[in-house]
């Protein structure tokens, strides 16, 4: 069975011509039932005769999760969704509202391989990949939820998008397709702890996305402590990936920063941030650490948090404090997923 969510428009028009020996203008009409109107069943594609209809049921499918659980944090607006995937793998995503506009915190993974110490993600380690049409599945069923269009996305949730390389690339493809959602690559931010050789494939497909590196020490031999990829990629290496991201394609990279107290907020880590960093234009991300009741790490006092930022300011590094959002609701990642039912 073909999962046509998870085609991209030439892969959906090589099926229907190919497969199907249909017309190519059949592939542009479902390709507009697929990702504008969103229809769930091929019944609904009524522009389609009837015996094409029921041939689509036969060979292909639309994977669409249920929602099992939702929370709404009364501190923000914030929503956090629990998913249901075909197979019953359990699926998290979150949506966010800024003076902006909506803006979605996708999974990638259902697990993460990474195995970073401070987070929920990596307790259970990682089931599988999920397709291009699951992620995009979390996109459309939030959409439909609220009753609003989402104009931003960020893969930051549960997963190691670069580890999951192909069918990442595959929804970024159909989810900036203009003839289907149509959101600006600006508008997306891919987040990842370093896969070096996928970074540079990145900065090669053209596509006008930020990159993210999960960043959270300037230090090697800390970083490796949290951090079990850096083992795998050192942080010369990955740093000059991020460069290379930025020769390619003119794009800020943003270096996400999860500050724990004791761990990486000390002056020796500004030091070594202001050193790592230099003549680098990137932007840093402070990410006070969420409280995971699984480890041990805790957030400093914000008044700590604003003088650390006003320290690596005084290198010249552009460095902002993010909004804390969801702290009510299980908001970090993998929080929800791994809590019982």
């Amino acid at each position: 069975m073909k999962d046509l969510l998870s085609l991209t428009y030439d892969e959906l028009l090589d099926f229907v011509t190919d497969e199907l020996c249909e017309k190519r203008f059949r592939a542009d009409q479902i390709f507009t039932w697929l990702h504008k109107r969103r229809v769930k069943d091929f019944s609904g594609m009524t522009d389609l005769s009837k015996a094409l209809r029921e041939r689509l049921s036969k060979v292909a499918l639309l994977n669409y999760p249920v929602i099992i659980k939702k929370l709404s944090s009364k501190l923000d607006g914030t929503v956090k969704y629990l998913f249901s995937m075909a197979d019953g793998e359990r699926i998290e995503a979150v949506l966010m509202r800024y003076n902006t506009g909506l803006s979605v915190c996708l999974s990638s993974e259902a697990g993460c391989p990474m195995g970073c110490a401070f987070c929920a993600s990596a307790i259970n380690g990682k089931s599988r990949d999920l397709t291009a049409g699951e992620v995009l599945s979390e996109l459309y069923m939030i959409e439909d939820d609220c009753g609003e269009r989402v104009s931003h996305a960020v893969l930051m949730g549960t997963g190691e998008p670069l580890d999951n390389y192909d069918n990442v690339i595959s929804f970024l493809r159909i989810v900036t397709d203009e003839r289907g959602q149509d959101m600006s690559g600006r508008n997306i931010t891919l987040s990842t702890c370093g896969i070096v050789p996928n970074i540079k494939r990145l900065s090669d497909e053209g596509l006008p996305i930020t990159l993210a590196l999960s960043l959270h020490s300037p230090i090697q031999e800390e970083r490796e402590k949290i951090m079990p990829i850096a083992r795998v990629y050192p942080l010369p290496d990955v740093i000059d990936a991020c460069r290379y991201y930025f020769e390619k394609t003119g794009r800020r990279v943003t270096m996400e920063y999860s500050l724990i107290k004791g761990v990486n907020d000390r002056d020796e880590d500004i030091k070594a941030l202001s050193v790592l960093l230099k003549d680098f234009p990137c932007h840093i991300n402070l990410i006070p650490v969420n409280p995971v009741k699984e480890a041990v790490f805790k957030a400093p006092e914000r008044q700590e948090v604003i003088a650390f930022q006003k320290k690596v300011e005084k290198y010249g590094i552009n460095v902002t404090i993010r909004r804390e959002l969801g702290r009510d609701i299980e908001g970090s990642c993998g929080q929800l997923r791994n809590a019982k039912a």
